[in-house]
């Protein structure tokens, strides 16, 4: 699952508006990324140039309103002045606040100094993107046959598997109610998928959601599908129960 990452600043004319589209071309993997102002105006004409002359992909890129997006789910909101940082407080929440602070460009209106501040902000996305990976262990996972069918070869496993690729993520109080199983016994086994690469976790608020890990391997995927399309006794009965839950938790995302 992609971590959710929203730039600010005073204007999102330049600044925040680079930082998007770097961290869109250097991570688009990892990330979904998005920008926006205290007091929006509109793209410079400047920034614009110099990303398109380090090859950056400027389509789409506009400036935007902090409040028409402030109520979405975010991982980290990232602050690139201080006027922004004192401006949005804690907005967001329960998004990780992190405030850089970069001189505005705009104010010149020289290449060279457009030049350099997007030089800068790269070289803070790269260090960001480094240390997100090392905390989040993004790492190519090598999966073992042996060690793989082993963690399926539990029919609960198994069940809770098929059961997330069928609903594309889910929490363990949702998990719990769906086999009508104690938490303990739920995290265990959740535990031992992820552990084996087949699951990932994204925290939102609260809840901690599962899903099946985005470096699943191609065969293993044909795998899944074909169990899915063999077992589908498995989880129907978890399916009904799912289905029925009245009070499930709200996943919030575009």
């Amino acid at each position: 699952m992609k971590r959710r990452v929203l730039f600010v600043c005073t204007a999102n004319s330049a600044r925040s508006l680079m930082a998007e589209a770097l961290l869109q071309d250097m991570a688009g993997d990892f990330f979904e990324v998005a920008s926006a102002g205290t007091g929006p105006t509109s793209p410079h004409p400047m920034a614009l140039q110099v990303l398109q002359e380090a090859g950056i992909a400027t389509d789409g890129l506009h400036s935007k309103q902090l409040a028409d997006l402030q109520d979405q789910h975010w991982d980290y909101v990232i602050t690139l002045c201080e006027k922004a940082a004192s401006e949005c407080g804690s907005v967001c929440q329960p998004a990780q606040q992190i405030a850089w602070d970069f001189p505005d460009p705009v104010p010149s209106n020289r290449h060279a100094t457009f030049a350099l501040t997007l030089k800068e902000i790269k070289e803070r996305i790269s260090l960001f993107t480094l240390v997100h990976q090392k905390e989040t262990g993004r790492k190519p996972i090598k999966y073992d046959p042996v060690a793989v069918f082993k963690a399926m070869a539990d029919e609960f496993r198994l069940s809770a598997l098929l059961l997330i690729r069928d609903q594309q993520q889910l929490c363990v109080c949702e998990l719990t109610e769906a086999f009508d199983a104690p938490q303990p016994k739920v995290s265990r086994h959740l535990a031992t998928l992820r552990e084996s690469g087949l699951l990932e976790t994204e925290r939102r608020g609260q809840w901690v959601y599962y899903s099946l890990n985005r470096q699943i391997p191609e065969w293993l995927v044909r795998v899944l599908d074909e169990t899915a399309s063999q077992g589908g006794a498995l989880i129907e009965h978890a399916q009904q129960r799912l289905g029925a839950m009245a009070d499930r938790p709200v996943v919030q995302c575009l």
